[in-house]
């Protein structure tokens, strides 16, 4: 393969713009010898300002983008290709792996938070880099990670929907925040400890904003959920996957808190989130003894994990190893692309990159 240049490892040749055009700039010091410090610029009748401007254009470059991805800024790093290669382990053919940090850089999440579909999985998600994986991200991911975070909690202070779900987050980053904080020196710790402070401080505030968080009174003069007839409402209830948002629901009026004690919605909620093997160990009767469903659920959850469901995830490529956004696609080799894609939750996604 040929070089342009001596050596294949150097940054290419600099150029001066003259009058007939662009022409290579070399060195004087490769011609002139000794002889450099006779001569001067003006004997050699060169414009100085068209010998540096490939330089001094290089640094100002430089340092536009240094300034632009800066701590203070608030913009992500975005990229062409909305998919990532997740490779584990160094080939003949590719170098190096994937680490969290790259796959959270290159995976757009500051869009997907804007999709009501993608809402719950980014901050799920989030929630389990907070708790194990804070330590883990480069500079860079640590900059999206929480410009992302902070696109979300303004979305839920203005359109105030899912406040729940992002408590929640911001308790657990707080607490991860804390015991760094507290044990720096015992622990990787990427960046500046000041920063991190700031950082705390920051989510705090959040904290405080969101508990004083007051959601409006609807005003509606048309036909609302109290309205439908008892059979409708019964319908949406069990709809519901969320043993919380139905408790919220049934505070709301003495109807809905009459439909939400159903035991067989609770019946319903246990059977969709855990096994049947796993009732016998934790069977709950009520004094009549029938079996107390909505016990059972709290007291199965705290020994199980509930099922988790999300309008729109992550795909996984088996065939390319290629992780990409439903939309976005990928460059797929497969005879059959669409067999060969397995959805991806938040904790596979944390999974895919522990080495």
């Amino acid at each position: 393969m040929p070089f342009l240049g001596q050596d294949w490892r150097s940054p290419g040749w600099s150029w001066i713009k003259t009058e007939d055009g662009w022409k290579r700039f070399e060195y004087l010091s490769h011609k002139l010898g000794d002889n450099i410090n006779e001569l001067t610029l003006e004997e050699l009748d060169i414009d100085k300002e068209n010998i540096y401007m490939g330089d001094v254009c290089e640094v100002a470059a430089k340092k536009r983008k240094k300034d632009f991805f800066n701590n203070n800024t608030k913009s992500q790093f975005f990229f062409q290709e909305r998919w990532i290669y997740v490779q584990k382990e160094s080939t003949r053919e590719r170098h190096g792996y994937c680490t969290l940090g790259e796959a959270f850089n290159r995976l757009d999440f500051s869009s997907a938070i804007q999709d009501v579909r993608r809402f719950n999985y980014v901050v799920k998600l989030l929630q389990l880099i907070a708790k194990s994986q804070l330590t883990s991200l480069s500079g860079a991911a640590q900059k999206n990670y929480f410009n992302v975070l902070e696109k979300i909690v303004r979305k839920v202070l203005d359109d105030h929907h899912n406040p729940r779900l992002i408590k929640a987050l911001l308790d657990d980053l707080s607490s991860t925040l804390c015991i760094l904080i507290r044990e720096v020196g015992k622990c990787v710790l990427i960046g500046n400890i000041n920063i991190w402070v700031c950082r705390l401080e920051t989510i705090l505030n959040w904290q405080q904003q969101l508990n004083n968080l007051q959601i409006p009174k609807q005003v509606s003069n048309g036909m609302t959920l109290s309205d439908l007839p008892l059979h409708m409402q019964n319908n949406i209830l069990f709809k519901f996957s969320d043993a919380c948002d139905i408790i919220n629901l049934g505070q709301t009026t003495p109807t809905l808190q009459m439909l939400s004690e159903d035991r067989q919605l609770w019946k319903k909620l246990c059977l969709f989130h855990f096994a049947e093997k796993q009732f016998c160990r934790h069977l709950s009767l009520s004094e009549k003894g029938h079996v107390d469903w909505k016990l059972m659920f709290f007291t199965l959850q705290k020994y199980y994990p509930v099922k988790e469901q999300y309008g729109d995830t992550l795909q996984f490529c088996r065939h390319c190893s290629i992780l990409f956004w439903n939309d976005s696609g990928h460059p797929c080799t497969a005879n059959d692309p669409d067999s060969c894609l397995t959805p991806v939750s938040p904790q596979h996604f944390i999974d895919l990159f522990k080495f």
